[in-house]
């Protein structure tokens, strides 16, 4: 399957820009208008995380969302044979400050969320690091995709290692400087052993793997928020917020971060992945021992 998706999503590729965006316009109006395609999980999420605004805001923010969702995925075909001068037009970043961190030695940990476009954020990274990066990603169940997107996501130098296969790997790659790219807002697959903070005012479990990787290995640590310019371009601000992690409390780093991304969707709220489902699990007693946040779990907003 991998040799004939291949040849056609490259083919496709090589389409310009504004005949991508008119496909990605008829994806839009497929998914959204024609099978609502996880709508229900859009609009529960935006009810919890906006209960402040009324339904017809939220819809206007699920519609852009939608927008952004198909805009990805068509940008994302297009990184297989988009040239880097062309991409570096659309996709821009502030990294001095890491930069230069890189040039004191320091190993980089980058925290970024589900925002749009998460793969130019990673493209952008990769260009610009003077030091090995390393993205963990997750397997996709089609062989054939899987492959593809390791091939995409690969080719502009980043390391890339499956979340399965890091522990074996992690000491092989981090024996010399290295920066590393963690999606902090994972679901996390066990969340009794998650910690546990509010998130817009809902008890949420949040991995606790780039908090405590980061104290251990005494990191720097680089928030990274990702902004949509305008259809097609993107700016990547990245925020240091500690140049020794192994000084931060147990899951400090979480909390801030907690606090970043919130700001960070607020200010955007299209720019965010709703159809995962953020709050699919409840708090409840069992998990008091992991709880950080310093307000108490309210469970009446479960």
């Amino acid at each position: 399957m991998y040799y004939f998706l291949y040849p056609f999503l490259y083919i496709v590729s090589l389409l310009p820009f504004f005949i991508l965006y008119r496909i990605s316009d008829l994806a839009y109006i497929i998914i959204y208008h024609i099978v609502g395609y996880r709508k229900k999980v859009v609009m529960s999420n935006l009810d919890i995380a906006f209960p402040e605004k009324t339904v017809q805001e939220k819809i206007v923010i699920a519609k852009k969302f939608y927008k952004n969702l198909t805009d990805t995925f068509i940008e994302s075909i297009k990184l297989i044979s988009i040239s880097e001068k062309n991409f570096l037009k659309r996709a821009t970043a502030n990294m001095d400050a890491v930069i230069q961190l890189a040039e004191k030695g320091k190993n980089i940990q980058f925290h970024c969320g589900h925002q749009f476009n998460w793969e130019y954020g990673n493209w952008i990274v990769a260009m610009k690091m003077p030091i090995p990066f390393i993205g963990i990603y997750m397997r996709l169940k089609n062989r054939a995709v899987d492959k593809i997107f390791y091939k995409l996501r690969s080719r502009p130098g980043t390391i890339l290692v499956a979340a399965q296969e890091f522990r074996q790997k992690m000491h092989q790659l981090m024996n010399k400087q290295y920066s590393i790219g963690l999606a902090a807002d994972q679901n996390p697959g066990v969340p009794p052993h998650a910690y546990w903070l509010h998130f817009f005012n809902r008890p949420t479990p949040f991995v606790t793997g780039p908090d405590k990787g980061a104290v251990k290995n005494n990191t720097a640590v680089v928030f990274i928020r990702l902004m949509k310019r305008k259809r097609g371009y993107y700016h990547y601000d990245s925020i240091v917020y500690c140049e020794d992690a192994s000084s931060c409390k147990e899951g400090e780093i979480t909390l801030k971060y907690r606090d970043f991304l919130e700001e960070t969707i607020k200010a955007h709220p299209d720019n965010y992945l709703w159809s995962h489902r953020r709050w699919k699990s409840e708090y409840n007693e069992k998990f008091t021992n992991r709880w950080i946040d310093s307000n108490p779990p309210d469970f009446k907003l479960q």
